[in-house]
Order: C-alpha cells, then sequence, then structure tokens
C-alpha cells in the first residue's frame, strides 16, 4: 500500500464502512479502505434494510440494485410482538422493509466502490492510529509485512471492538451482556404453516423467517438457558433443544450454514468525533439486534458524515460543519440504546409479569398513532434533526425534515423526482416560479450546490417561495 495523497482511511469494510468510501468517491475524494478478512463474508448476517436506508441508496440512484435481488415485507416487528408494525403507509418509494443477505449487501456496495475506481485492501491489520494537528498515522501489517499510511481524516468502522475508538480514547458507555441468543440459517424437514413464525412464552422465545434456497433464519433464547459467552460456539443442537422446549417441535432442524450467538450488551461512545477520528456504525453503538436496526443506523451514520466530510476536503465548507456529525448523530444512537433496551427486557425476560407486560404492549400496537410512532422510529422515516445548519430563520417546521421523493415539473416542462436531482451528492435548492426569495442560511461554495426553479403547483411546497435540500435529503431551510 502506497499513501498516493489519501485523504481518508476508513478502517473496516463491512456495509458501514463501504457506505461512507461510495459517499466519499462521488465527491472525488481518495480514500483508503481497510479490511482485516482476507475476503468478504459469505454469511447472511444482517438480513433486513429498513425503507429509509433504501432510500437514501436512492439519492445516489443505487436502490434498485438492491430492491432486485431482495424480498419486500410490508411489516416489521418490535419485540417480536403478535401485533407487526405496519410500513406501507409512508409517503416513499419503499414503504417497506427489504430482506437481503448482509453478505449481498456488502457485494453491492463493494461492486460500486470498485465502479469508483476502489479496491479494498484486505488481510490488514491495524495496531496503531496517531493524530496530530495536520493528519492521521495508521500503522500495522498487511498480510505479515509492515505498512505506514497517512492521511487527513480517519474512520472508524471496525466493529464494537473497535481498536480505532479505543485508541483515540473515546468512552464507550452503556450496560454489560446479561442474557443471549442463539441464531442460525438452517434447513428445516417441517416448516411452520405460516411464513413467519414468532412465539414467547414462559419457556423463551423464538423467530423463524423463510430465506433464499430453501433455508430459514431461526432466533432462538431458552428461558432455562439465558446466557452464555459470546464466544461459546453455538451449536444445532443447541438451536434444536431450544426450539423443541419453546414450541414443542424443533421442526426437523438441519444442515447449518451459518450458526452465531449474540449478547444484549448495549454501549455508546461519548463521542463520535475526537479530532480527525470519527466513529460510525458498531464502532459508535451496539445493541441487541432487536428490529433490524443496527446495520440500517450505521449506514446511515455513514451517509450523515460522508458529504460532510466530503464538502470539508473539497474546500466548500469550514471544518466545523464536521462536528455537526456528532450532534445530529448521537442522539440518534441515545434513542436506538433506548428501544433496543426496551425490546430486550421484553424479549429476554419470560416471567408472567414480563408475558403480560408484553400483551399490553401488542394491544397498543393494534391503535394506528402508537404503530406510526413506533415503525417511524425504527425504519428511520420518522427521523428530524433538530436545528438547521445555518441561522435560525425562516419556516421552523421544515428544518431537519426528511423531503420525500416528490414529482417536480421544471419550467422547461421537464417532471422529475427530487431524490433523482441528488444523485451528485450536493445540495439543491428549489424556488417556485418567480418568487424572488432563496434560501440559503449555511455558507458555503456554490460549486456544492444545483439551483433549479420549478412551475407553481406541487401541493406538498405549497406556502414556501424557496426550500434548500442537504445531500442527505434534509431539508435545511425554507421561506
Amino acid at each position: 500500500m502506497h499513501n498516493n495523497d489519501i485523504e481518508v482511511i476508513i478502517v473496516g469494510a463491512g456495509p458501514v464502512g463501504l457506505t461512507l468510501a461510495c459517499e466519499l468517491r462521488l465527491a472525488g475524494i481518495r480514500v483508503a479502505v481497510l479490511e482485516r478478512r482476507q475476503e468478504r463474508s459469505r454469511h447472511s448476517r444482517a438480513l433486513t434494510i429498513h425503507g429509509r436506508t433504501l432510500e437514501m441508496l436512492g439519492l445516489r440512484g443505487l436502490d434498485q440494485r438492491f430492491v432486485a435481488l431482495g424480498k419486500c415485507i410490508s411489516s416489521g416487528h418490535y419485540a417480536g410482538l403478535d401485533t407487526r408494525l405496519d410500513f406501507s403507509g409512508f409517503d416513499t418509494p419503499h414503504p417497506y422493509t427489504l430482506f437481503l443477505p448482509q453478505d449481498t449487501t456488502e457485494r453491492l456496495l463493494e461492486e460500486q466502490l470498485l465502479e469508483d475506481g476502489v479496491a479494498i485492501a484486505r488481510g490488514v491489520l491495524v495496531e496503531q492510529t496517531q493524530q496530530d494537528d495536520d493528519g492521521v498515522t495508521v500503522a500495522g501489517t498487511r498480510d505479515g509485512a509492515p505498512f505506514c499510511l497517512r492521511a487527513r481524516y480517519l474512520i472508524g468502522a471496525d466493529g464494537g471492538r473497535s481498536l480505532v475508538r479505543q485508541q483515540a480514547g473515546i468512552a464507550f458507555d452503556g450496560v454489560a451482556a446479561t442474557s443471549s441468543m442463539l441464531m442460525g440459517d438452517v434447513r428445516l424437514r417441517h416448516p411452520p404453516a405460516s411464513p413467519m413464525l414468532s412465539l414467547t412464552n414462559a419457556a423463551g422465545s423464538l423467530m423463524i423467517v423463510p430465506l433464499d434456497q430453501g433455508r430459514h433464519r431461526v432466533i432462538a433464547m431458552n428461558a432455562r438457558h439465558p446466557h452464555a459467552a459470546a464466544a461459546q460456539a453455538a451449536t444445532v443442537e443447541e438451536l434444536a433443544q431450544a426450539s423443541t422446549a419453546i414450541a414443542e417441535h424443533d421442526f426437523g432442524l438441519h444442515d447449518a450454514s451459518w450458526l452465531s450467538r449474540f449478547s444484549d450488551e448495549t454501549r455508546l461512545a461519548r463521542r463520535y468525533r475526537q479530532g480527525r477520528v470519527f466513529l460510525a456504525g458498531d464502532a459508535a453503538h451496539i445493541h441487541m439486534p432487536a428490529g433490524g436496526q443496527g446495520m440500517n443506523v450505521g449506514m446511515q451514520d455513514a451517509m450523515n458524515l460522508g458529504w460532510k466530510l466530503a464538502g470539508v476536503l473539497k474546500g466548500y465548507a469550514a471544518d466545523s460543519l464536521l462536528d455537526s456529525y456528532h450532534a445530529e448523530r448521537h442522539p440518534v444512537g441515545v434513542s436506538l440504546q433506548h428501544n433496543t433496551l426496551a425490546q430486550t427486557a421484553m424479549l429476554t425476560r419470560f416471567d408472567a409479569r414480563t408475558l403480560a407486560l408484553r400483551a399490553t404492549i401488542s394491544d397498543m400496537l393494534a391503535q394506528p398513532d402508537v404503530n406510526r410512532a413506533l415503525a417511524s422510529e425504527l425504519s428511520g422515516f420518522g427521523l428530524r434533526y433538530p436545528a438547521p445548519l445555518g441561522a435560525n430563520a425562516g419556516h421552523a417546521d421544515w428544518t431537519g425534515r426528511r423531503v420525500p421523493d416528490w414529482l417536480l415539473r421544471l419550467t422547461d416542462g421537464t417532471a422529475v423526482g427530487i431524490h433523482e436531482l441528488l444523485h451528485a451528492g450536493k445540495w439543491l435548492r428549489l424556488t417556485v416560479g418567480d418568487a424572488g426569495h432563496a434560501a440559503q442560511p449555511y455558507h458555503f461554495d456554490a460549486a456544492w450546490l444545483t439551483s433549479l426553479t420549478i412551475r407553481p403547483g406541487c401541493p406538498q411546497l405549497a406556502g414556501i417561495k424557496s426550500l434548500l435540500i442537504r445531500p442527505d435529503g434534509y431539508a435545511d431551510h425554507a421561506v
């Protein structure tokens, strides 16, 4: 490996690191992606891509690559409760979750990165990181040979045991593991009658979800054996025993292609930025994978950081813009921590009180407003950033709002969706007719802005003269 004027080093080539690398390359930033694995994982791991993450991919014209290979499910679960969350009513091209194995997600992102001219450096063990006023130095070995790289910024996307986080001296606050679940991708000789099985009783909890190629994802927690060390290898026999204890049937479980064990350890980095070092994904937040949120929040971390870092490196914005990464994404991590801890309490306890609580919350989810509130949180559709990046002015009700893919008509009569106008990763300013007012409270180089005039008549923009939209699809300012 050679420095070659590298601007950003990303440690970790999972979905988070790859998403960030793609966003930086879109702006022409020179990036090095370092990964300890010799080859991409072949395991399914995270299965769920939420609708807002698909929207985010759509902002760069990539969403259909993923949708074409996955399975769309219009509902999701909260703590495995009987009443499911409904995603079908959101104003989005993707009112669903997408079942897609993580190895496929990584492959698609890596293919995009290769199209952008970046190859992942694999077999890399990062051992030392050090920052100074001008940049960051990363040292270690690649295939046993020493290396040393220099860049302006360093990103830790290297998982829950992040070396980058540790060497940056960032605290990782939270609660230790008290319980664990088994997970396996297996074949079933006798699959359950319903496509998806979710069962919780005094004996434990069990979830069975169909995958491709005749396999099923089985997740179980046996109330008699609530906790085992993460390092203790999971077995098919243990998974079958748990299934039998809970459902009185092991469904002919056999031929595991992947087995794992995960705990309820929940932690959040105290800071997402320390000088020239940033954290994203599991390096910044870990939790029990309840509701399929972890990978999604991490990829959205990457999108938030990516366009900001690109703007600073291109000279379009001041370094102070990077402070907004922690200011905006750390509260999301806090919310993630709270809702996964709440779900964990219901997923890992099987006494009469907790079972009664599950029934009560399930009944509450039957109320449309409650269902939509939790569906908004888990999907990411409900996220709203609290303040504009510039001055507090204009229509406050627009500040920080996600902007759906509304159809606009330009002055020449061309019809175009808002998200297509964001494919270049630039800010977008829409001015309605000859309004004469231009929304731009945040000062950045004009080269970072696409400015268009649209015809009056878009009902969603009624009362708006001009709207400034960030590269990640959130409204910053309206007049």
